[in-house]
């Protein structure tokens, strides 16, 4: 069943209550984000006009801001986040059939909190849960990457959530993700380190260069 009706004004913690326009925006996202099954809404083919920004920011670890006030309602929050997605800029915004608008998202838009294996060796899948309690097993359709970290020259894994929407793999998951990788040549003989996930080999960073060597 889809989550029950929630209110803007006290799923928002501490903030009054939204008025105006931006009132009426999110409770068309709201509205449009209930599909009647579980299923997400089809905001890819959705193609509204854009009304501007509103003042909502999903921050690095995944916690969703109204005006500088968190979200408390993980309900209302997987609601907005089923309408949301990712424009072919690079920007994001919460979409309905008649309008959308933009909002600021500091990493990714979600974040990837648990992280399961079935099988072993090149037969295994691994499968991410996010905060939004969407799951996601490593494929063609749901890749992942590895991007370095500005300033530490880390890791940040990131795995394809659905549309352009990405979700950050938490640093205690990560650990587990090193914990089940392996090294493997490359087609010029070349070791890497990674994870096999769906029959694909998921390449993280030459093995060489983070003493993988086996």
């Amino acid at each position: 069943m889809p989550p029950d009706r929630e209110d803007v004004k006290s799923g928002v913690g501490g903030a009054p209550g939204p008025g105006g326009d931006a009132a009426r925006s999110l409770k068309a996202f709201q509205d449009a984000a209930r599909t009647g099954d579980n299923s997400p809404p089809p905001v890819e083919r959705w193609n509204p006009p854009f009304c501007g920004h509103i003042d909502m920011r999903i921050a690095c670890d995944g916690t969703w801001f109204y005006l500088n006030s968190p979200i408390g309602r993980k309900p209302l929050v997987k609601l907005f986040a089923s309408v949301l997605r990712r424009e072919p800029d690079g920007s994001y915004v919460l979409v309905t059939p008649v309008e959308k608008c933009g909002i600021r998202v500091d990493d990714a838009p979600f974040v990837a909190v648990a992280m399961a294996i079935e099988g072993a060796g090149r037969d295994q899948a691994v499968t991410f849960t996010t905060n939004v309690d969407d799951e996601v097993t490593v494929d063609e359709t749901h890749p992942l990457r590895f991007a370095t970290e500005a300033g530490t020259g880390g890791f940040k894994p990131y795995v394809l959530v659905r549309g352009r929407l990405e979700a950050l793999v938490a640093r205690a998951v990560f650990y587990d993700l090193v914990a089940a990788g392996c090294v493997e040549p490359d087609g010029r003989g070349t070791p890497w380190f990674g994870l096999w996930s769906s029959g694909q080999f998921w390449r993280m960073a030459p093995a060489a260069e983070i003493g993988a060597i086996p």
